[in-house]
């Protein structure tokens, strides 16, 4: 169904956002990791995103997502895809971060995608952050996305990147439990409005 994943059924459990307490993560040092890697990048990704850096701050900056992805393709070989079990809502999302900026290292991204899928699976991740990467790798493959997730900036503001099958696309966002996309669009508008970014604009990161 896709260039990455057979996606003839959707996951059959989810992790629903923001869920009840859990014990504590298994790997709190791998969880301390991830988090304070995506602490480090995220000023340099606000600052990409508007193109408010030099070419030499750039060059650093995708030396650090470089440097992340590299870090991430170790904890994915050493422990699969890190899950909330495994380290935190925190942790995991931080992973999923530094895999949707991992861009320049499509291998990683998209093990990191199939990784995911299978935690989504065991409802030991988000559904809803797995469709953003996955969108996002199908992008970065030359691919239609799916789900309808990753935009671009247009005349008019941010507009969807080019969907697979766009007439079903409210029915596979809301099995990932994502909103109706034009409404999603309307209020990414709204949200970015004041202050809208270059770049990299995925739904709700």
């Amino acid at each position: 169904m896709t260039a990455l994943l057979d996606l003839g059924r959707p996951p059959a459990a989810r992790l629903p956002e923001g869920s009840a307490v859990l014990p504590p993560p298994q790997r709190p040092d791998v969880q301390r990791e991830l988090v304070a890697r995506v602490d480090a990048a995220r000023p340099t990704w606000a600052r990409l995103a508007h193109m408010q850096l030099s070419e030499q701050e750039i060059g650093r900056g995708r030396h650090v997502d470089h440097a992340n992805a590299n870090v991430l393709r170790r904890i994915l070989g050493e422990h699969g895809w890190p899950d909330v079990p495994l380290v935190g809502h925190d942790g995991s999302t931080a992973a999923f971060r530094l895999a949707l900026h991992a861009d320049t290292q499509p291998d990683v991204q998209r093990s990191a995608a199939r990784l995911m899928y299978t935690a989504v699976q065991r409802s030991a991740a988000s559904f809803q952050q797995w469709a953003r990467l996955h969108d996002r790798c199908l992008l970065n493959s030359g691919v239609p996305q799916l789900f309808g997730t990753q935009y671009r900036l247009g005349p008019d503001g941010p507009e969807r990147q080019p969907v697979r099958d766009p007439g079903s696309l409210d029915a596979r966002r809301a099995d990932a439990g994502l909103p109706p996309a034009e409404e999603a669009l309307h209020a990414f508008r709204l949200r970015l409005a004041a202050d809208p970014p270059t770049i990299n604009l995925t739904e709700s990161q």
